[in-house]
C-alpha cells in the first residue's frame, strides 16, 4: 500500500514538471506568425500649400528727438519710458542759467518785465518714449538730445529676405505675423527696401500690420511666405512617406491584405510641414498606407495592425 502511495506521488511529481516545461517553451519561442505592429493612415483630398518661414523684427520707422533749446537746468520733465506723448504737448520747462543766478532780481528792479526764465520745451511730434536722457535739476546745454519719442503710426516688421526668393513676393501681398507668444497679425507688404545687404544677399522688406497692439519694438516674429499651392491635392502625411538617405527615392507601404504589406514608389510634389502631396501613384481613398511601424520593413513583409 506504501509503494503504490509513493508511485503516485511520483507520477504527480512528473506530470508537474512536463507541464511547467511545456509552459516555458512555449512563452520562451516567439510566434512566427507574429507581424511588425503598425497604425494605418488613408489618402486625404483638399487644398496643400508649400511655404517658407522667415524671421521679422519689429522696428520704428520714424523717431522725433526732443532738443534743448536753451542752456539752463530742467525744472519739469513731464513725461517717462514708455509713455505716450502727443505733439504740442508739454515735456520738458528749463529755467536758464542766467534766471536761475538773477533769481528774482529782474523783477524786484522793475516788475513791468515780468521776467522768469522759463522756457517750454513741446513735442514735435506724437508717440512713446522710448529713450529719456535726463531728469528734473540737470543741467543741460543748447541743442543736447533730451528724448526720442517713436512714431507709433511708423510701426512696422522688417523681414530680410534672401533675393533669390523675390519672386514669390507676387503671391504674398498679405502674410500672416506669428508672435512668439503664437499671437496671430494680418499684415501686407507695403513696401521694398532700394538696397541689397552685401554679405547676406537680402533686400528689407517692409511689412505693416492692421492692429493697434502694441508691441515693443525689437520683437522678432515669424512670417509664413506661400511658395507654391493647389486648392485639390492627394497627400498623405510625412510619417507615411519613406525615403533612402539621399532622398533619391520614396516610397510607402501600402497593406495589400490584413497581415501583408508592399513597397510601392511613390513620386511627391507639394510639401508642407505634416503632409506631402503623391502625383503618382493614383491611390484609392480606401488603400490602407502604413503610418507608424513602417520604417525598415521590407517588401511583402508581415505586419498586425493596431488601433491608433
Amino acid at each position: 500500500m506504501i509503494k503504490l502511495f509513493n508511485y503516485f506521488l511520483v507520477c504527480i511529481a512528473l506530470t508537474f514538471l512536463v507541464g511547467c516545461g511545456a509552459d516555458s517553451a512555449a512563452t520562451s519561442e516567439p510566434n512566427p506568425d507574429a507581424g511588425t505592429p503598425v497604425t494605418v493612415t488613408s489618402i486625404s483630398v483638399g487644398p496643400l500649400a508649400e511655404s517658407i518661414e522667415l524671421n521679422a523684427t519689429s522696428a520704428f520707422q520714424l523717431k522725433t528727438f526732443i532738443k534743448a533749446n536753451a542752456t539752463g537746468y530742467l525744472q519739469l520733465v513731464n513725461a517717462q519710458l514708455g509713455s505716450y506723448i502727443n505733439k504740442g504737448q508739454q515735456v520738458f520747462v528749463i529755467k536758464t542759467k542766467e534766471a536761475e543766478a538773477l533769481g528774482n532780481t529782474v523783477n524786484v528792479l522793475d516788475s513791468s518785465f515780468r521776467f522768469s526764465g522759463m522756457v517750454p520745451i513741446k513735442s514735435p511730434g506724437s508717440g512713446y518714449v522710448t529713450t529719456l536722457n535726463y531728469r528734473a535739476g540737470d543741467y543741460v546745454q543748447d541743442g543736447e538730445q533730451l528724448a526720442v519719442i517713436s512714431d507709433k503710426n511708423s510701426f512696422v516688421f522688417l523681414l530680410d529676405l534672401p533675393y533669390e526668393l523675390k519672386p514669390f513676393l507676387a503671391g504674398n501681398k498679405n502674410v500672416i505675423i506669428k508672435l512668439p507668444d503664437g499671437t496671430l497679425l494680418n499684415g501686407y507688404i507695403a513696401s521694398l527696401m532700394p538696397t541689397v545687404d552685401a554679405v547676406s544677399q537680402t533686400q528689407g522688406i517692409v511689412i505693416k500690420i492692421n492692429s493697434n497692439q502694441q508691441i515693443p519694438e525689437g520683437l522678432i516674429a515669424k512670417v509664413t511666405l506661400v511658395k507654391k499651392s493647389k486648392s485639390t491635392a492627394v497627400s498623405l502625411p510625412k510619417e507615411a512617406v519613406l525615403t533612402d538617405e539621399v532622398q533619391g527615392e520614396f516610397w510607402v507601404m501600402k497593406l495589400i491584405d490584413s497581415v501583408t504589406a508592399v513597397k510601392v514608389p511613390v513620386k511627391k510634389g507639394l510639401e508642407n510641414k505634416s503632409n506631402v502631396e503623391i502625383l503618382s501613384p493614383a491611390f484609392s481613398i480606401n488603400d490602407k498606407i502604413l503610418l507608424t511601424g513602417n520604417y525598415g520593413l521590407t517588401d511583402t513583409a508581415k505586419v498586425a495592425v493596431i488601433q491608433q
